[in-house]
């Protein structure tokens, strides 16, 4: 069986265009693009046959099989040659879930998807392997392309400069200067990017880099390019498929430029269309209060929408006050019966920090999600008799100097509840007893 996907505009769903074009807004629009796939041909195969093929591949040690995008190769970018998949065995990521965890959020079927152990420690390895093995392939065809480019909060970045480095494309990477943390700055310069940060912030990077990006010689990076969307649309399906394909009742996932929304609802639309599932679930987007365009839009009902300036925030990879993919998201919400709630920086700092107890080493993105979930328990939109997935989109040790600023208590206006700092004590037996003795009165 052949399958095939391509561009094609949401301003004008006539206008086509081939997945080999160095395109990413429509010419006619000037909407964004989004990949559509040969659903007659991929209903060729029964919904019970697809859950076979991916159970079959399901962890496999086999390249590509053992990446948990290209695995799912059928759906995300049929027409990919092998020897021009870029792979650092992304995806397949645990589906986390424990007792201590539900405690601590009261609630029962609690699940959480961490994208974070993945090879750059964030969930955009699952899109840019597509990009960049699309690019490759792009190039051994004659394509006149011969540079990757990005904005970035730091995640992108850092996705981006390792698939490059292994590609041998040569990467190029705009960041709002100290504006992220060492931990995401040192990602791209480790892997031989050309690392250009820039004295504005995200949006006036993502300005640039569209400029730049013009030079058809420069390809870009960013998840507003559809590419980027075909791989990060399998954190869906690889819940589905964990849950033993059965669907949550609820997603909630941290919102900035908001790829990762539409990419989201792309893939759970996917299962329903090629009859896998017929249930769909809920999606609640969470941003944080100081870049929040999209929670303001929401009170409004979608029916305005404006971008904001986004202010300091510890959730900096989603400190995005005018996000590309906007229009994308605002229709999966609509899809879904979508919400989005917002928290502020002690919300998000707590939270975080009580997830940590149950053995997480959580991302303050993710301390957005869990802050949001409270809240909207609170509200009573989500019951607590519902199943509920976070996507976890990042690793905590990529924001240690978050971490320690929590627990030495030295974030402005954060109380630090769950503060453990270490204790200073002498090198006396005695004294290291009494430590212990009080710490284990404290947990019993």
């Amino acid at each position: 069986m052949t399958y095939r996907a391509y561009y094609r505009s949401l301003g004008n769903p006539s206008l086509q265009f081939s997945l080999d074009e160095v395109i990413y807004r429509c010419p006619e629009t000037g909407s964004l693009l989004e990949v559509v796939h040969d659903l007659a041909a991929l209903r060729q195969k029964s919904a019970s046959e697809w859950k076979k093929i991916f159970e079959e591949r399901y962890r496999s040690v086999r390249f590509p099989d053992n990446s948990g995008i290209w695995s799912k190769r059928e759906w995300v970018l049929p027409e990919i040659e092998e020897q021009n998949i870029v792979s650092l065995q992304e995806g397949y990521t645990p589906l986390f879930r424990t007792p201590k965890l539900s405690k601590l959020f009261n609630h029962d079927e609690l699940y959480v998807k961490l994208c974070g152990i993945s090879h750059t420690g964030s969930f955009k390895d699952l899109g840019m392997t597509v990009l960049v093995s699309q690019v490759k392939q792009m190039i051994s065809k004659g394509s006149s392309v011969r540079a990757i480019a990005c904005a970035s909060t730091g995640d992108t970045s850092a996705a981006l400069a390792a698939y490059a480095a292994l590609a041998e494309i040569p990467s190029v990477i705009l960041l709002p200067y100290n504006k992220i943390s060492l931990a995401q700055l040192i990602q791209p310069v480790a892997n031989g990017a050309l690392v250009l940060a820039l004295k504005t912030d995200f949006d006036g990077c993502m300005a640039l880099v569209q400029e730049l990006t013009k030079e058809k010689y420069i390809y870009l990076a960013n998840s507003m390019n559809s590419l980027r969307i075909e791989g990060q649309k399998t954190v869906g399906i690889e819940v589905v498929q964990q849950l033993g394909w059965q669907m949550p009742d609820w997603f909630v996932i941290p919102g900035g430029n908001l790829g990762n929304v539409s990419a989201l609802g792309k893939g759970l639309l996917m299962l329903r269309d090629l009859g896998l599932c017929q249930k769909m679930p809920r999606i609640a987007v969470a941003q944080a209060e100081a870049a929040n365009p999209l929670y303001l839009s929401y009170l409004k009902n979608f029916e305005h929408y404006e971008p904001v300036k986004a202010k300091p925030t510890l959730a900096s990879a989603i400190r995005i006050g005018n996000p590309v993919s906007i229009e994308k998201a605002i229709r999966t919400l609509k899809e879904f019966q979508g919400v989005v709630e917002e928290a502020s920086e002690e919300e998000l700092s707590e939270a975080a920090a009580k997830a940590d107890l149950a053995g997480l080493f959580c991302d303050p993105h993710t301390g957005v999600a869990f802050a949001s979930l409270e809240k909207l328990k609170k509200k009573n939109i989500i019951q607590k008799q519902e199943s509920v997935v976070v996507i976890s989109t990042a690793h905590g040790l990529k924001f240690a100097d978050f971490k320690l600023a929590y627990h030495e208590k030295t974030i402005a206006g954060v109380s630090s509840l769950h503060a453990n700092p270490p204790k200073v004590i002498e090198p006396n037996l005695d004294d290291i007893r009494r430590a212990v003795e009080e710490h284990i009165a404290k947990h019993g």
